[in-house]
């Protein structure tokens, strides 16, 4: 009975395979005899297409006036002796000059001269400046220049392709040329050159079934085992490569965007987002070391990490070795103090270098559910935190020279390029939400007493000091500059007249109070004449107001310097101003005391 139903198995496996390879040879088959055809047509309209547009360039730049030829016949001498060769120098055995309305102007057959095509393709050629294109079988008598011989060869139908192409001419079509050629010869060996190369393929893949066929069947249970395997670890690398492909894409994207991030705050938002997805399976935060060096600030955790605001070089064992340290892996490790002491999820401290510098710390922890496979992950953050690394030096660098060239080099103040962009700032934002802002322009007095008695090194350590005090006196959106010689300016946002005046009289008073060291000397006093104009009390442009406080600094100066002047045209009130000079001790001068006090002295503010 087993024998039996064996013997029954086995003519069942070889009626499968015959079957099998039976179904394949008719399939071969069919593919051979009638694949071939709508492929060759294809290929060959497309060939012809591109032959036709050859074709009616040369007949067109041979014609003395094409417009005259498609519009009223006109073919000249020299016209018919070169349309007439044509035939004879390419594959077109006829061709026919059309005009607009399809009556043939001229043709290489004079019996087809002034007929009419009014055929619907002609009228879409025409009218869409389209070709049109068909094939067609014909007796070998309708093909113009073929010998006929006599026998049955004259009775075989030819395979014919008849092209129109409307000619165009000044955006308007003038035209249209028909083109036949034979491509029966042509046809047939293209035909039979694919039939073979597919009667070679089919042949091949009936003999690769039929190995198939017999590999499927004669397999035992061990072959099927190791093809199961072998299928896994393709599967596997399939899947490792897709990883690969994945991680690198993820980190040329992360390359660029960090690249073109404008700041270290953008930066560390764009790390955070990547990082997320790049590395999944890890907690990880950023520190960078502040300008001071002797700390390390936390910028950014991702992941559900955490970081603090500030750890020390000293508590990181990554930043104390100068290398990679990796948590979990030996058997005698110690605990960073900047991490939790009683977590012992592995981790990576990967000290983040640029320029043989150490910038920063990228801590990497791995998630709760993927403490097994968290050390795959090493060369991948390696090449993170060396990518985060550039980015961040290049954004360090960039506002380096940004910050150099918004700088004055002597005193650390802004220059004029950046007086300028910030005043249009200030406008704007003042403009948009009502306030107002003061301008306080300053000017060494009697600074060449300084250069001319002391030297210049002793004229640019008085210019330092005061740029020291303005610096003192400025926070947050305040800006102070330094134009250009012993001149400074400051632009003080949502700022009163009466906040003006006392921040200009404190700056003032500093100033003064400033004692400089040249040599084994002190310096004489050193006192600043304070012009102050207000927005838009003064003026609504940069012109206006800049032009407002250095008229006012000039009256100060003319009123005996070391004193503060504010605009006499102001819209103040004269209470307001007898209130501000009662506060303050301040002695107020309006535009008709100017010639009075002349001769004032001290440290007064007008």
């Amino acid at each position: 009975m087993e024998k039996s139903a064996n013997k029954f198995r086995n003519k069942l496996k070889w009626g499968s395979i015959l079957g099998l390879v039976v179904g394949t040879i008719a399939a071969a088959a069919w593919i051979i005899f009638q694949a071939p055809a709508p492929i060759v047509d294809r290929m060959l309209k497309t060939d012809i297409s591109k032959q036709a547009e050859l074709w009616q360039r040369r007949v067109m730049s041979h014609l003395d006036d094409p417009a005259a030829t498609f519009d009223h016949g006109y073919v000249s001498y020299s016209d018919v002796l070169y349309l007439s060769l044509l035939p004879q120098a390419s594959n077109v055995y006829r061709f026919k000059l059309f005009s607009p309305d399809g009556t043939v102007q001229w043709s290489t057959r004079k019996s087809d001269i002034g007929t009419t095509n009014g055929n619907s393709y002609f009228q879409d050629v025409i009218n869409y400046a389209e070709d049109y294109i068909y094939t067609k079988q014909v007796p070998i008598s309708e093909i113009d220049g073929i010998q006929l011989n006599s026998g049955s060869a004259n009775t075989r139908l030819h395979e014919v392709v008849e092209i129109y192409r409307p000619i165009v001419e000044d955006g308007r079509v003038i035209g249209a040329i028909e083109f036949y050629t034979d491509i029966t010869e042509t046809r047939a060996r293209f035909i039979t050159r694919i039939r073979y190369l597919l009667a070679a393929i089919c042949s091949l893949g009936i003999v690769a079934t039929m190995g198939l066929s017999m590999l499927i069947y004669r397999a035992n249970k061990s072959q099927y085992n190791a093809l199961q395997l072998k299928t896994d670890m393709e599967k596997g690398m399939l899947d490792e490569q897709l990883r690969l492909t994945r991680e690198v894409r993820l980190l040329g994207e992360l390359n660029e965007w960090l690249q073109s991030s404008r700041s270290l705050d953008e930066l560390f938002t764009m790390v955070a987002k990547f990082m997320t997805h790049i590395l999944p399976n890890a907690e990880g935060s950023l520190y960078v070391y502040s300008n001071s060096r002797d700390v390390v600030d936390g910028c950014v955790s991702w992941n559900g990490g955490h970081h603090k605001d500030h750890i020390h070089p000293e508590s990181c064992w990554g930043l104390r070795r100068g290398r990679t340290y990796e948590f979990g892996k030996s058997d005698i490790e110690f605990v960073c103090e900047h991490t939790d002491t009683e977590d012992k999820r592995p981790y990576f401290c990967f000290p983040i270098l640029a320029h043989g510098e150490t910038v920063g710390l990228l801590h990497l922890r791995s998630c709760p559910d993927h403490v097994t496979n968290f050390y795959a992950n090493r060369a991948l953050a390696q090449m993170c935190s060396e990518q985060i690394s550039m980015a961040i030096a290049n954004v360090r660098m960039r506002d380096q020279l940004q910050d150099q060239s918004v700088r004055d080099p002597l005193t650390g103040l802004f220059n004029r390029r950046h007086l300028t962009e910030t005043m249009r700032k200030t406008i704007n934002a003042s403009e948009r939400n009502n306030t107002t802002f003061a301008i306080l322009a300053l000017d060494v007095d009697h600074f060449k007493k300084f250069n001319d008695n002391h030297g210049h090194d002793a004229g640019d350590m008085v210019l330092r000091s005061v740029g020291t005090t303005l610096q003192h006196h400025v926070d947050g959106d305040e800006v102070a500059c330094r134009p250009g010689g012993e001149e400074f300016t400051l632009i003080i946002p949502s700022c009163s007249h009466e906040d003006a005046m006392t921040r200009a009289e404190a700056i003032r008073q500093d100033v003064e109070a400033i004692a400089v060291r040249y040599g084994e000397k002190t310096l004489p006093r050193i006192t600043v004449s304070i012009g102050v104009s207000l927005y838009p009390v003064h003026g609504r442009m940069t012109q206006d107001l800049l032009l407002s406080a250095d008229d006012a600094l000039y009256e100060a100066k003319a009123r005996g310097r070391n004193q503060v002047y504010i605009c006499d045209n102001a819209a103040l009130s004269a209470k307001q101003l007898d209130e501000d000079a009662a506060t303050q001790n301040i002695e107020v001068l309006n535009a008709s005391d100017i010639e009075d006090d002349d001769d004032t002295q001290g440290n007064k503010v007008a």
